[in-house]
């Protein structure tokens, strides 16, 4: 038997990202494109995917952390970084030639001063909370900081941004109101003689909401290949492979994994995986989510564990020890798609995505291998 390694494999496709990015260009025309790529890329690799960013034409990518932005630019990284949520005002932001966005005055007045102390210009974006409710300037403080902020020394407003609280925009109206309170800000900005680059659009917006394309675009899980927003096909990057650890024989009425929560109906062959909540598959796909083996479904039984999972492949012939399962992915004519997984889970594709891709070897395929 092959030695086993603890967890799965979680395969990249690097051509999907390049077939995804195109399709988003396609539709947004000549907007820029910022693509998202913190939380390691949502477990796809900041590195490795921001490399084909740039590869492919991308000049600007967007973080949430400074961390992140310092991990890429030591990666060798040269094109532009907006750093998102973080508050803390230090040398990186300078060493590494780093955007910081701005969501309150006092970040901005010790950005200043840094800027000062070091006779340099710092490019910073604004954010605007037109709705979300969590970071940002709100509607009623936003023109009276901004104007301060247009003042302060060493920094030069260079972009304007906001968040849609609603991530799927299943409620239109809402979304057209937080593009049309952005715009009264944007207006303001400009009637001061600033024109900075104007961001909103989220994937779900790239794909229903044109009037939110502005002068750039902010695609997150659509670039990864998920597209619950319409019907529009993209193309998965990620698909999580592992191979059977054992295979057993229980008796009707014998019960698998903690707390007997399955019980053997009749003789049932059971497949155990080296995969459980410490590699991603989350607990809460218990009794419920599906794997692929040698082309079929096998249901996970009884609780996942942290460190094994155990699949029924009574009604798949020919199983042995080593055998491919397919936990994200195509094998013959079946597959699992993260959003698929997600919904057995009582979770969303962002946790899926993340959880398993950060927490398992990875690989890159490209051109075709």
């Amino acid at each position: 038997m092959t030695e086993m390694q603890r967890g799965a494999v979680v395969e990249i496709n690097l051509d999907n990202l390049s077939f995804n990015l195109n399709l988003i260009r396609e539709k947004v025309g000549d907007r820029a494109v910022i693509p998202v790529v913190k939380a390691d890329a949502y477990g796809h690799g900041a590195v490795e995917i921001s490399e084909r960013l740039v590869r492919y034409g991308i000049d600007t990518l967007a973080v949430a952390y400074t961390s992140e932005a310092v991990e890429l630019r030591k990666a060798g990284i040269g094109s532009h970084i907006i750093v998102l949520f973080d508050t803390e005002v230090t040398e990186e932001i300078l060493e590494y030639r780093l955007t910081p966005v701005i969501n309150c005055l006092e970040t901005a007045r010790r950005l200043s001063g840094l800027a000062e102390r070091r006779k340099r210009e710092i490019g910073i974006h604004i954010n605007v909370d037109t709705g979300m409710g969590r970071l940002g300037f709100t509607s009623w403080e936003t023109k009276r900081a901004v104007t301060e902020i247009a003042s302060l020394k060493g920094l030069r407003i260079t972009g304007l941004m906001s968040h849609f609280s609603d991530a799927d925009l299943a409620d239109r109206a809402v979304a057209a109101g937080q593009v049309e309170r952005f715009s009264e800000v944007s207006s303001h900005l400009q009637g001061m003689g600033i024109n900075p680059v104007r961001h909103i659009a989220n994937s779900a917006a790239v794909m229903t909401l044109p009037e939110s394309y502005l002068d750039a675009v902010r695609p997150g899980l659509l670039l990864y290949g998920c597209n619950p927003y319409s019907s529009v096909k993209v193309r998965p990057l990620m698909s999580v492979k592992t191979r059977l650890l054992a295979v057993r024989r229980i008796k009707k009425g014998m019960s698998v994994s903690y707390g007997r929560t399955f019980i053997a109906m009749r003789d049932t062959v059971v497949g155990v995986l080296p995969v459980g909540y410490a590699d991603g598959l989350m607990r809460s796909a218990s009794n419920n989510a599906e794997v692929v083996v040698r082309g079929k479904r096998a249901p996970v039984i009884g609780r996942v564990c942290m460190d094994l999972t155990m699949i029924d492949l009574t009604d798949i012939g020919g199983v042995k020890e080593g055998d491919e399962v397919v936990i994200v992915g195509s094998q013959g004519r079946e597959s699992v798609s993260v959003e698929e997984l997600a919904a057995k889970a009582g979770t969303i594709a962002y946790e899926i995505l993340t959880s398993i891709g950060s927490r398992n070897r990875r690989i890159y395929l490209e051109n075709g291998h």
